[in-house]
């Protein structure tokens, strides 16, 4: 079977240049996503400052529905630890849903049926946690509506171009610049509203963005592929078949994804712990007014955009000159970086005064040297699994690489709830021993990985 045979009869023209040189459906798509992740890291910013600095405190805990039972998933948490707890299993949750959402849209209900579903769904969960009593079931509905919507509206992106048509590649950038601008306005809007008016004012807002997505990706309907209203039908084709040279490849890999999760960890703690002790301990006090301390997470938004984009074109020039380092090579430049970020956090424990707050010049040193770390790390181990995946298995390779993000985030609510209990300078440290840690073995995978194995041709990522 060729790529043409395998390719679905697109019903859009695939001449259309009417958007930035694109078909008209990259536009839809990007603004509906923009507006996606408007919604989700909005709410992800307030979470766990809602829950430490109102939702699990008395007079609000009790009104929660079911959490009594929720709680004994905890053991004895209470308070922050209680609140990190909660907040790592919803993060983690995320990157496991998405296997239930292809699964409708490949087998029962198409992926626009699916994408609409999730989006309708997500926004009932903003909606649901403006009130107490829904919170568990506004949480559910959130976890459950990213997974339909966040794998299907990105593959509808590359059905938008046929089989040789090369502006694929450049669709998906533009496509990420959508969710990067979600990313950074987010905090802005959502998180001033809910720290500054109220936290219900903040998820309605939420809400709101989410049920804009939808309305764009209507009105997008028919500038986008038919066929995908319609659930995928296996055909008789025989399906490819692992090669011996494919299991050692395999094996590297699944034994990479531990390693991979505790690499994550320090970057993950962002949208967790950090939070908590910056609002907490960080002079955000600007021209008399107190900043909202989400603005923490428009801030790392912006500076890991701009460091993505410019470590891309270091290492451009830098191959004109010299030879770049590989994947590995760049992955364990990155947990340096990462050691360097979490060293800046403990300098900036170890520097404050008693009863003194924090100044910003450590954290904003932290969010630049984080940032290189993360363009060297998160971007590039993608491409090494693409690289070294079979062919036979390589969309499920990639799916079992997101589940490095799955244990990562179920370690940054277990160990963010030590915030509480040790040190803060102890805290940063052991963040940079994750990094550290992880750092030693990419470098022990780099020095005993034969070179038959990286020199495998790289996979195409699923689309």
């Amino acid at each position: 079977m060729t790529v043409a045979e395998a390719t679905p009869e697109l019903d859009v023209d695939r001449d259309d240049r009417a958007f930035l040189g694109h078909p008209k459906g990259l536009g839809y798509l990007a603004f509906t996503e923009a507006w996606e992740r408007f919604s989700f890291y909005g709410m992800q910013a307030l979470l766990v400052l809602y829950m430490v600095n109102e939702l699990l405190l008395p007079g609000h805990i009790e009104n929660i529905g079911g959490f009594e039972q929720f709680r004994t998933l905890y053991g004895g948490l209470d308070g922050q630890a209680l609140a990190s707890a909660i907040f790592g299993t919803y993060a983690a949750s995320v990157y496991l849903t998405p296997i239930l959402g292809g699964w409708l849209a490949d087998r029962v209900l198409g992926k626009r049926r699916t994408v609409l579903l999730g989006a309708v769904t997500m926004a009932a969960g903003h909606f649901l946690m403006a009130f107490e009593l829904t919170f568990l079931l506004a949480l559910l509905c959130l976890i459950l509506g990213s997974g339909m919507f966040k794998g299907n509206i990105a593959s509808q992106v590359g059905a938008l171009y046929g089989p040789e048509d090369n502006r694929r590649a450049d669709a998906f950038q533009i496509f990420y610049l959508g969710i990067n601008a979600g990313v950074i306005a987010s905090p802005l809007i959502v998180g001033t509203l809910g720290e500054v008016y109220g936290w219900h004012y903040g998820f309605g807002a939420a809400g709101v963005g989410m049920l804009i997505g939808l309305t764009i990706y209507l009105a997008g309907q028919k500038y986008l592929p038919k066929e995908h209203f319609e659930p995928q039908h296996k055909g008789h084709v025989e399906p490819a078949r692992m090669q011996p040279g494919d299991w050692p490849a395999l094996i590297a890999l699944l034994l990479l994804i531990p390693v991979m999760a505790i690499s994550i960890v320090p970057n993950n703690q962002i949208f967790n712990a950090y939070l908590v002790w910056g609002d907490q301990q960080f002079d955000l006090t600007f021209m008399g007014t107190k900043l909202p301390t989400t603005w923490l997470v428009t801030l790392d938004a912006i500076v890991s955009v701009s460091f993505l984009a410019g470590v891309a074109l270091f290492y451009r020039w830098y191959g004109k000159h010299w030879k770049e380092p590989d994947e590995l090579g760049k992955i364990i430049i990155g947990s340096i970086f990462s050691i360097g970020g979490q060293l800046c956090l403990f300098m900036a424990a170890a520097t404050q005064g008693e009863g003194e707050k924090i100044g910003l010049f450590w954290p904003v040193i932290f969010h630049i040297v984080n940032s290189i770390g993360f363009a060297h790390m998160l971007p590039v181990s993608l491409a090494l699994f693409a690289k070294l995946a079979p062919k036979a298995i390589n969309a499920t390779v990639i799916g079992l690489y997101y589940l490095a993000f799955f244990a990562a985030n179920s370690m940054v609510g277990w160990v963010g709830g030590f915030l509480e209990t040790m040190p803060t300078t102890s805290f940063w440290l052991m963040h940079a021993g994750f990094a550290a840690v992880s750092g030693v073995a990419f470098l022990l995978f780099k020095l005993f990985l034969s070179k038959r194995l990286m020199e495998r041709e790289p996979v195409p990522l699923p689309d």
